[in-house]
C-alpha cells in the first residue's frame, strides 16, 4: 500500500475516533430560524435568540425548550443576548432601527430599553463584564466606533465617547455579528476583535494587528475567548465565503496582568495549530480544553497537545460552555441547539 493511501486511512481513523468519542446531541430545532447567540447563566438555564424574533429557553439543562416569538418584532433578527438567570435577559436586534429589549419575567413580556433610528445602525454584540456593567458594540457610524454602555443592568444605555478609542478604524474594518462573541473582559481590560479589510485585536481602545486572514469583507476575526484562569486568550475567524480554508484562522496570546490595577499590560504571542476551516465561535471549556465551531464544523483542542480534532462536520454558529460540566452547548441554522460532553 502506498504512503499516501496509508496517510489517508489514518486521517479517516483519527477523525472517526474523535467523532465517536464526542457525540453531539441535538436538543431542539426550529426550522427557518438562524441562532447566533446563546446564554448559559447557570447549570440548568439556557437561552438562545435568533431570526424571526424567536427566543428559546430551557430551565432543565436542555431536556426541553420553550420557543416564543417576541410580539411586535416578528421580523427582527436578535443576534445578541445576555441572560442573568431564568427570569431576566436582554436581547439586541441588528440593523435599523436598533432595538434593545429586556425581560424580567422569563420572556413573557419585553420592555424596550433603547432605540436608535439612524439608518446606518447595526448592533453586533452584547457583553457584560459583571452583573451591572454592560457593553454593546456596533458597526461604525461616521467612521467612528459605535459603542453603548450600561451601568444599571441594561435598563438604560448611553453612547461611549469615541475618544475612548485611541486607535481609529481602518477603511473596511468593522465588527461581525456572527456569534455575539467578539467582546470579552479580563479584569478591567476590555478586548474586542474586528474583521473585514482589516482585522485587529482591540485592548482598552488600542488596536493591534492580527495574523488572521483579512483584505475582503468576508474575512477576519469573529470570536474571542479568555481562559477561566485569565492567562490565555484565543481568537478565531477566517473567510466565511470559503469556509473550508484552514489557514490564518486563529491567533493566541498569553496575558500578563498588573496585579495592582487588574489591567492587562502585555500580550505574548503563542503558537497554536489551525482548526479545520472558518470558525465563528470559540470557547474555553477549562484552562486547557478549547472548542470552536463554524459552518465548517466543530473542532476541539487540548491546549499544547497535538492538533485540533474535528468532532462534527455539522455547521454551527455559536458555542458556549456548560456552567458546571466539562461540556458545551452549540447553536446554528434551523434553530438547532445541541449539547456535547467533552470528558
Amino acid at each position: 500500500m502506498s504512503i499516501s493511501k496509508i496517510f489517508f486511512l489514518l486521517t479517516i481513523l483519527v477523525s472517526s475516533s474523535a467523532s465517536a468519542q464526542y457525540q453531539i446531541q441535538q436538543l431542539t430545532e426550529q426550522k427557518g430560524v438562524s441562532i447566533r447567540s446563546l446564554a448559559v447563566p447557570s447549570d440548568k438555564v439556557i437561552w438562545a435568540s435568533g431570526s424571526k424574533g424567536m427566543i428559546a429557553k430551557s430551565i432543565d439543562e436542555g431536556k426541553s425548550f420553550v420557543w416564543t416569538q417576541v410580539k411586535g418584532y416578528e421580523q427582527r433578527d436578535f443576534r445578541a443576548m445576555h441572560a442573568w438567570d431564568d427570569k431576566e435577559a436582554i436581547i439586541v436586534a441588528v440593523a435599523s432601527p436598533a432595538i434593545i429589549l429586556k425581560t424580567k419575567d422569563g420572556g413573557a413580556s419585553w420592555v424596550k430599553v433603547y432605540e436608535n433610528n439612524d439608518t446606518a445602525m447595526f448592533l453586533d454584540a452584547i457583553h457584560f463584564k459583571d452583573n451591572d456593567n454592560g457593553f454593546i458594540i456596533g458597526d461604525p457610524i461616521d467612521e467612528s466606533i459605535f459603542m453603548l454602555s450600561s451601568k444599571d443592568k441594561g435598563d438604560s444605555w448611553t453612547r461611549t465617547s469615541p475618544q475612548y478609542f485611541s486607535s481609529a478604524l481602518s477603511k473596511g474594518e468593522a465588527f461581525f455579528a456572527s456569534s455575539n462573541t467578539n467582546m470579552v473582559h479580563s479584569g478591567e481590560s476590555l478586548f474586542m476583535v474586528t474583521g473585514g479589510l482589516k482585522s485587529r485585536l482591540w485592548m482598552n481602545g488600542v488596536a493591534f494587528d492580527l495574523p488572521i486572514i483579512q483584505g475582503a469583507n468576508s474575512t477576519g476575526a469573529n470570536s474571542i475567548a479568555i481562559s477561566p484562569d485569565q492567562k490565555k486568550l484565543i481568537i478565531v475567524g477566517g473567510d466565511f465565503t470559503q469556509d473550508k480554508i484552514a489557514e490564518k484562522n486563529i491567533a493566541a496570546f498569553k496575558l500578563i496582568n498588573n496585579n495592582r490595577s487588574k489591567k492587562i499590560i502585555k500580550l505574548e504571542t503563542e503558537i497554536i495549530p489551525t482548526p479545520n476551516g472558518y470558525k465563528s465561535g470559540v470557547e474555553f471549556i477549562n484552562n486547557q480544553l478549547i472548542i470552536t465551531c463554524g459552518t465548517s464544523g466543530v473542532d476541539m483542542y487540548n491546549n499544547g497537545k497535538g492538533a485540533w480534532k474535528t468532532i462534527s462536520t455539522a455547521p454551527y454558529h455559536v458555542v458556549k460552555r456548560h456552567a458546571t460540566k466539562t461540556a458545551a452547548f452549540l447553536a446554528g441554522s434551523g434553530g438547532r441547539i445541541s449539547y456535547v460532553y467533552l470528558k
